[in-house]
């Protein structure tokens, strides 16, 4: 076996405790020795698990296998493909994706993630992902926490992972419509009325978030007959005022970045019933951070940490890579970087925060 880092199953709770703090101590002590400020755990593993709803819940995790170049759609990574998992911190973050996303767009997160020693599990979400988007806004925000929930349970039954994570203490990480759901799961009480009543006060200030990335307001003829027939379907469609939580006590930390937030209940937002970190972006477009982000800061501060403001980002900066954006189109118009904004030298930054951010409130103390 090499290096002794590469662990089968464990047969006893006390010896699996005891390799996982001898394992800890000894990599962190390998990275020092590298001149590293946190342990590297090696390189990045990749599976996928099938969902009861016939979507694939995507896993990253720590391995020692070599990575082969991979391609998918218009992005090139590397990755060491169904390759045994070696030792890593022990514990899990889900990332819940964006509106019609996927698990690329979250790549260079993931890796930093895995590099400090976590597993990364991605549910995609049914009618809200790249290859089906066909249920998105409320009627998915409903399904989402569960779906978290579930990709959970796929890990923890998974058996080259079974003596490798614990889901007892797991993070959860969400941008845009994935920030709703990360601050579903941190406490927060939406409907779909509340949709409703915030789009028909704000519709025009706040309308990407109302009618999602179809169209734009252009300052010209049309923009009347795409108001009228957004307040038509909204109010068709969004008058339920069932009140949605989802409560998983296995989710012990939460970072909402960019986050849809108007339609929450704001007491519920108040106290935090875990760890809340936000990432706000100044320039978001998408989600105008004063009905959003900026909203949620000034219910839950100083309960909840602002990890980082960007005053020069935009909705986009919560995807890394960044996909190709076709110029004009509605999607280069939300997500594209705002002039001044230093990508190369923000992105790693917000990631270091995020992993930052759960290893002080899912590990253990050091």
């Amino acid at each position: 076996m090499t290096a002794g880092i590469a662990l089968t199953r464990i047969p006893h709770r006390s010896m699996r405790k005891f390799k996982y703090y001898l394992l800890r101590a000894f990599l962190a002590l390998a990275g020092l020795m590298a001149g590293s400020t946190h342990a590297q755990y090696g390189n990045l593993g990749f599976t996928q698990l099938p969902q009861v709803d016939g979507g694939k819940t995507t896993l990253f995790y720590p391995t020692l296998a070599a990575e082969s170049p991979v391609r998918r759609g218009s992005f090139e990574f590397s990755w060491a493909a169904e390759a045994p998992p070696s030792f890593g911190n022990g514990r899990l973050i889900v990332i819940s994706h964006g509106s019609g996303g996927s698990p690329w767009v979250h790549m260079d997160l993931s890796r930093v993630l895995v590099g400090r020693g976590f597993t990364v599990a991605f549910p995609q979400h049914q009618g809200d992902n790249g290859v089906d988007a066909s249920s998105p806004g409320p009627e998915s925000w409903t399904k989402r926490p569960l779906e978290v929930s579930r990709a959970i349970d796929a890990v923890a039954s998974y058996p080259p992972l079974f003596n490798l994570v614990s889901t007892d203490r797991v993070g959860i990480f969400g941008g845009s419509a994935g920030g709703h759901t990360a601050l579903s799961l941190a406490g927060g009480a939406w409907s779909p009325a509340r949709f409703k009543a915030h789009c028909e006060k704000h519709l025009r200030e706040d309308f990407s978030s109302c009618v999602g990335s179809t169209t734009l307001l252009r300052n010209d003829g049309f923009d009347g007959i795409k108001l009228w027939l957004a307040r038509r379907i909204i109010a068709w469609r969004f008058s339920d005022e069932t009140p949605r939580r989802h409560t998983d006590p296995r989710i012990r930390a939460a970072v909402a970045m960019v986050p849809f937030a108007a339609d929450f209940d704001p007491e519920s937002l108040v106290e935090p019933k875990i760890p809340l970190g936000l990432i706000l972006a100044s320039k978001d477009l998408s989600q105008v951070p004063k009905f959003h982000a900026e909203a949620v800061a000034k219910l839950c501060e100083p309960r909840c940490e602002i990890l980082m403001r960007l005053p020069e980002a935009g909705h986009g900066a919560m995807l890394s890579p960044l996909p190709p954006l076709a110029p004009g189109s509605v999607a280069h118009v939300l997500l594209s970087d705002p002039p001044g904004f230093n990508r190369a030298a923000v992105i790693p930054a917000v990631h270091q925060g995020i992993a930052d951010f759960f290893a002080h409130h899912l590990l253990p103390e050091q």
